[in-house]
């Protein structure tokens, strides 16, 4: 029995040490942050890591997390500068900078922040139409990101971004914008109909322009080819032409060398040039001068005939110009 009771003693000795440490030891995990306070003041800001705080005289007043946070605002009704009232619903992205200031610079952030941007969000639409308030939502966010930011930053928070989730404009004002939207389309769809016709036209003609130019080069072309054919031809003609009097004159003075070479008489020469004028005469010409020699050899051709006409007695022949 005596030793028990030091047994629990120790145990219950050991907890109370083990609930101390570990009311003493704090470990502050990343992107998180501890505000401290000492006997209900203020006293320092822990960061990631290991601390020890002082049992009864420090205590945590507030865990704060450092990321990106996105808040949802429901629908806020808004009036636009032409009297249209809309329902806007807005996203806000923000991050607390300053977990001091974020715990002491105001009692509830996130209800500061909604009515903060409610109040921005009609003060902004109230400055435009409807038109300009369905068109400028780069503007409206940009004017609410830049007010929200600075009006925060004595409460240790950043609006990193403001987004407009949804403008819904009244009943019938939809049904007119619906109806618009559907004249325009159906007026963009006419246009690109007239358009594609317009470049099948276009297309159209050019084809036949360039079909018409194709055909006329196809006539340019054969017309060039059969005048160099008939060209060609008619080089081959000449060429035949010159060959064949080549031929000739070459035959010609052939024969004049063969006759130089058995080297004729005179009487020769003269019946070669009778035989000569005689193929001239049974030509086209009507005229044909003789020379004088030729004459002389024509008469004795002439008597020689007459001559051999005649009839020899002594053959019994009958000579031509006299009878027996």
């Amino acid at each position: 029995m005596e030793y028990i009771i030091p047994t629990i003693t120790i145990i219950v000795i050991a907890i109370i040490l083990f609930a101390l440490l570990a009311s003493i030891v704090r470990i502050v995990p990343q992107s998180r942050a501890y505000v401290i306070e000492w006997l209900g003041a203020f006293r320092c800001v822990w960061d990631v890591g290991i601390h020890f705080k002082v049992p009864i005289f420090e205590r945590v007043v507030k865990n704060v997390s450092l990321k990106e946070q996105v808040v949802d605002f429901p629908p806020q009704p808004v009036i636009t500068k032409d009297n249209v009232t809309m329902q806007i619903d807005t996203v806000i992205y923000f991050q607390i900078t300053d977990p001091k200031l974020y715990t002491y610079g105001v009692e509830n952030p996130m209800a500061a922040i909604e009515n903060l941007t409610a109040t921005t969000l009609r003060n902004i639409i109230g400055d435009l139409e409807l038109d300009q308030s369905l068109t400028s939502r780069d503007h409206i966010n940009g004017q609410m990101r830049s007010i929200l930011d600075e009006a925060t930053d004595s409460w240790g928070i950043k609006v990193n971004r403001v987004e407009l989730k949804n403008i819904m404009p009244p009943r019938d004002i939809q049904e007119s914008m619906e109806k618009q939207m559907r004249a325009e389309r159906e007026r963009r769809e006419a246009i690109l109909q007239a358009e594609g016709q317009k470049q099948s036209q276009i297309l159209v003609a050019e084809g036949e322009k360039q079909s018409a130019i194709l055909r006329a080069d196809a006539a340019k072309q054969a017309a060039i080819l059969q005048a160099e054919g008939a060209k060609q031809a008619k080089i081959l003609e000449a060429e035949a032409q010159a060959q064949a009097i080549m031929k000739v004159q070459q035959a010609t003075a052939d024969a004049i060398k063969l006759i130089n070479e058995a080297d004729p008489s005179d009487g020769v020469l003269k019946i070669k040039a009778l035989e000569a004028f005689t193929a001239a005469a049974n030509g086209k010409a009507t005229k044909i001068i003789i020379p004088s020699e030729i004459q002389g050899l024509a008469g004795l051709a002439a008597s020689a005939k007459t001559i051999f006409d005649t009839e020899d007695p002594a053959a019994g022949v009958t000579r031509t110009g006299s009878k027996q």
